[in-house]
């Protein structure tokens, strides 16, 4: 990620941000020691746990792991991308980003979105306010009759756009909008000689992004006009594949369950008005993966609740296929008796909106597998089994799993076992024991045990009160400790390290080792990375005595008599240790 950026500049940019100030924006703080401590975000808590260390830039939760640096702490609670949180900051610094030095057309292409973004905005004010006018009455009345208040229309920005044909485009001329960039807005279309407005006789739906940028519209016909909906086409500032309709409210909705995804702007509008939260659509066009990524960052399970016919069966699926690409967890929530949602919140209210039961996402398929098969004969429910037995594959949830093998038994006849044999799942007639829990936690005990004095050492390095030569990065045997020891004795930075993380694991194991010990002195470094380095090494020769204690037995005379001298070595080296200690 850091890539994008030149190393000399991020550098610079790191150097300049103040951590403490920026959570201290979002949660209050209090110094104890080195480190100013808070309640913890991003999970409930009533004693804190939340440290900042303002030293090395970083953040670390000792409840629920959360870690990481001032750039990441923004993109966690503003839901923004990584360089979306760098620009965010940087320009709170007025710190210009590098595409200026990099790129010469920057500026010019800047200043262009931003009067494309203004003529939006504009567009969008007068719009709002042609809804009020007698002459576009029905327009009103219309989304009056689709159940909306006022309050509501205020909320989302609804507009009204007349039946002339260059209306907006003679207001935005006024303004000192240049046809040329109405026409790149895509608010007027230009052919040949002639010019008209984009958006006519219609209701409209602005387009709002998650920073509160006007970004298009999308126009719903009154009468008969086609098509239906019309939206704007891609523009500088308009990619439909990237946004979703109501993405200005995620942002203001903390701790999202789940995201409803619909398919049409009014049933988002309805749902949201009977108090009905997370509630996104697309934008005129199949769900993408850019848009699976986005609605990611603001909840951990999407429902898909589309039309029930067969396009939106279809569309369904495509998108049930999507987050299983992405990752992430998705369920179909189904309005009974062919209702759009809008229609149903209007006629059945929240209390039956609350009863609606979501179906997970093999349910669902295992469903639509049905088609075409007659489960009466023999050879549609094996056909059937077939089906489901590809789709359960893909369930990694041993419980989900299991519910869903006794569904499929039923249905078929099949028995469990044969069942899992169609998977590829093949049951050994006796299986190995499986290891105590208390074993098995004993032994991860035991591990954690072992990579402390690493993470320490690694806490001590970041710490900055060692001479970079007192600890090599050959001392760790945990390759991911190893590899961090490597670039702080090359001079990174924590924070920049952090910035580097390829995934959310690294960053948790990389936050917790820079955050271990939360009182270093340059007077007490040297003495705690001597205590570390001597754990190690005691644990290192123990496991290399044990190694040639087990490989005794398989050995020849010959290879058994050296063993026996290394081991010997080793002993008196593992002796001499503990001596030093007391």
């Amino acid at each position: 990620m850091a890539g994008r950026f030149p190393a000399a500049w991020m550098d610079d940019f790191y150097s300049r941000l103040d951590i403490v100030q920026i959570v201290s924006s979002y949660v209050p703080l209090k110094k104890n020691g080195s480190r100013y401590w808070g309640l913890c975000p991003f999970h409930h808590e009533k004693t804190p746990s939340f440290s900042v260390n303002a030293e090395q830039n970083l953040y670390y939760c000792f409840g629920c792991k959360a870690g990481g640096n001032a750039v990441q702490f923004v993109e966690e609670m503003e839901r923004l991308t990584y360089r979306e949180a760098i620009e965010y900051l940087a320009g709170q610094m007025h710190m210009p980003v590098p595409e200026t030095q990099e790129d010469p057309d920057y500026e010019r292409r800047r200043s262009q979105q931003e009067r494309l973004l203004n003529a939006n905005r504009e567009a969008a004010k007068w719009y709002h306010a042609q809804l009020w006018l007698p002459e576009n009455q029905k327009i009103l009345d219309y989304l009056h009759k689709r159940g909306l208040d006022d309050g509501t229309i205020r909320k989302f920005g609804l507009g009204a756009a007349p039946e002339e044909w260059d209306a907006l485009t003679r207001a935005l001329e006024q303004k000192g909008y240049s046809q040329e960039e109405l026409r790149l807005a895509g608010l007027t279309i230009v052919k040949d000689e002639t010019r008209f407005d984009m958006f006519r006789n219609r209701a409209i739906f602005p387009i709002i992004d998650i920073q509160g940028h006007v970004l298009g519209f999308g126009g719903r016909a009154m009468g008969n006009a086609q098509p239906k909906y019309l939206n704007t086409s891609d523009t500088p500032v308009f990619n439909k594949r990237k946004g979703v309709y109501a993405a200005n409210l995620l942002k203001k909705q903390r701790d999202l369950k789940r995201i409803i995804l619909v398919e049409g702007y009014m049933d988002v509008v309805a749902l949201i008005q009977h108090g009905i939260t997370g509630v996104v659509a697309t934008l005129g066009t199949a769900l993408t993966n850019e848009q699976a990524r986005f609605l990611k960052r603001y909840a951990p399970e999407i429902w898909v609740s589309y039309d029930g016919d067969s396009a939106g069966q279809h569309a369904i699926m495509r998108a049930l296929d999507i987050f299983e690409q992405e990752g992430i967890p998705a369920r179909v929530l189904f309005f009974p008796d062919d209702l759009d949602p809008d229609e149903f919140v209007r006629e059945r209210g929240m209390e039956e909106f609350a009863r609606l039961r979501p179906m997970r996402a093999p349910e669902y398929r295992m469903q639509r597998a049905k088609e075409g098969l007659d489960l009466s004969e023999s050879e549609g429910r094996m056909e059937y089994a077939k089906r489901c037995a590809q789709i359960l594959t893909k369930v990694s949830e041993p419980v989900e799993l299991e519910n869903y093998l006794q569904m499929l038994a039923v249905q078929t006849g099949f028995s469990r076992e044969v069942l899992l044999m169609q998977m590829g799942i093949h049951i050994p007639s006796a299986a190995k024991p499986t290891a105590p829990r208390e074993k098995v936690s004993l032994r991860r005990k035991n591990d954690e045990k072992q990579s402390r004095p690493e993470k320490t050492l690694i806490a001590l390095i970041a710490s900055g009160h060692m001479p970079p030569e007192a600890v090599k990065a050959e001392d760790f045997d945990e390759p991911f400790l190893q590899k961090l020891a490597q670039k702080l004795l090359r001079g990174m930075a924590p924070a920049a390290i952090l910035a580097e993380c390829e995934s959310e694991q690294e960053r948790t194991n990389a936050s917790e080792a820079f955050s271990l010990n939360a009182e270093i002195t340059e007077e007490n470094a040297a003495a705690m990375a001597e205590d570390c380095l001597r754990t190690i090494r005691i644990a290192r020769l123990q496991q290399q005595i044990e190694q040639l204690k087990s490989s005794l037995d398989s050995m020849s005379t010959e290879d058994k008599s050296i063993a026996l001298k290394e081991m010997m070595t080793l002993s008196n080296e593992l002796a001499r240790i503990k001596r030093a200690m007391h």
